[in-house]
């Protein structure tokens, strides 16, 4: 499969999380919703991400095609988003009905379209094989994406409304798809007869310690994927500026995932992710205590090349190597599940709750708590978290010694 099929799968997924991430919930803000609603909404659009991956992972690894997955499930995300131009000019609705309505359509829609980036990781991951330090590479499509889309609708929203939103997510939904269409199914081996049970990776204690820390991870993230915006907008920064601060850190994470191909080669995979909890450690304080101090600001959105790239290239090579070819699919739906969809879920429901209309101490109590989780997934991913090869190594030198006996 040529690496230019897979890097627009990457850039195309991630445009549109472009348009989601900074101004959905700046959208959400127009139309109504209160801080607790936008939490909730923001919990149902992540917490999709913890059933879906997995039940098409194990479609995709039962199937043994995993593109023709995908395919259906880009189809999917973009018929069950347009019922939302039906919500439009509704009046005398209630608030919690307007919610339960948003609410069905953002479960379905993100049902599907969350589903397939585990199995785009799957796919490069089986396509590239022992290749796999040109995976930065590839992913970094998705970073040009991402900073296309944040820079063009920043400055689109400035001058049309913000309701216009919907519009550009079908648009993106609808291209998704039909870029989907041209890519062809990896090369994979035979299955073998002796191939070990899922179970018997998941529940090592090692493997248990490194999805708790991925979990932690993405909780962190929570109240800067849900109220981001927000917060920057309740201290006077324009949609322009938020939208190049949002870019300034999807860049600092390309220029990251340009070089993870050689940090990969040259450092522990513990290492590498343990660095990654202490750069959002700090960077969670800053955002939480100096708001209004853009040098500090851009800082912290730069530390997003360590939060995220460098965390999510460490833990996505983490589950390859762990959960080899005939379970990579399910391997790399659960960290999908686990981080991105529970962690990010409960992060996201905790941030809402705690969220308040007007800036007070309960927006720095709410970055505090993402602090002090990645201090947990510090200690988790430094003591716990085994580095994939050399717990390899030591189950295979019993084996070995169990033989002689």
């Amino acid at each position: 499969m040529s690496h230019w099929r897979l890097a627009g799968l990457y850039f195309f997924y991630f445009a549109l999380l472009g348009a989601i991430m900074p101004f959905w919930n700046l959208y959400l803000y127009a139309q109504g919703y209160n801080a607790r609603d936008i939490g909730l909404l923001g919990a149902v659009m992540m917490g999709t991400k913890v059933v879906s991956p997995y039940m098409l992972g194990w479609l995709a690894d039962v199937t043994r095609r995993p593109m023709l997955t995908i395919q259906w499930s880009n189809l999917a995300a973009f018929l069950f988003f347009l019922p939302i131009f039906m919500l439009g000019g509704e009046q005398g609705e209630g608030q919690g009905s307007r919610t339960l309505h948003m609410g069905l359509i953002i479960a379905a829609f993100t049902f599907f379209w969350n589903a397939v980036i585990a199995q785009y990781e799957a796919v490069t991951m089986l396509t590239l094989g022992n290749h796999y330090q040109k995976y930065g590479r590839i992913r970094a499509w998705g970073s040009v994406g991402f900073i296309a889309s944040v820079s063009l609708l920043g400055w689109l929203f400035e001058t049309l409304e913000i309701n216009a939103l919907p519009w550009v997510v079908a648009l993106l939904l609808l291209t998704i798809w039909l870029s989907s269409l041209g890519t062809g199914e990896p090369r994979t081996s035979p299955q073998p007869e002796n191939l070990h049970g899922l179970g018997s990776i998941i529940f090592k204690p090692s493997v248990l310690a490194f999805f708790a820390g991925c979990f932690l991870v993405k909780f962190a993230h929570g109240p800067y994927y849900t109220f981001y915006s927000i917060y920057l907008d309740g201290y006077g920064y324009s949609t322009t500026s938020i939208g190049i601060l949002w870019s300034i850190g999807v860049i600092a994470e390309l220029a990251l995932f340009m070089f993870m191909g050689r940090l990969l080669a040259h450092y522990s995979l513990r290492a590498i992710l343990s660095i990654s909890l202490v750069a959002g450690i700090i960077r969670w304080a800053v955002i939480g205590y100096f708001p209004e101090n853009l040098l500090l600001i851009v800082l912290a959105q730069i530390a997003h090349a360590l939060t995220f790239a460098s965390y999510h290239a460490a833990a996505v090579e983490w589950v390859r190597r762990k959960f080899g070819e005939h379970h990579q699919g399910q391997g790399q739906a659960l960290y999908s599940a686990l981080s991105f969809g529970a962690g990010g879920a409960v992060g996201a429901i905790v941030s809402g709750l705690l969220w308040s209309d007007t800036p007070s101490a309960n927006w720095q109590l709410t970055w505090m708590i993402a602090s002090l989780a990645s201090v947990a997934g510090l200690l988790l991913f430094a003591f716990f978290a085994a580095n994939p090869s050399a717990e390899t190594q030591s189950e295979a030198k019993t084996e070995r010694e169990s033989s002689n006996v």
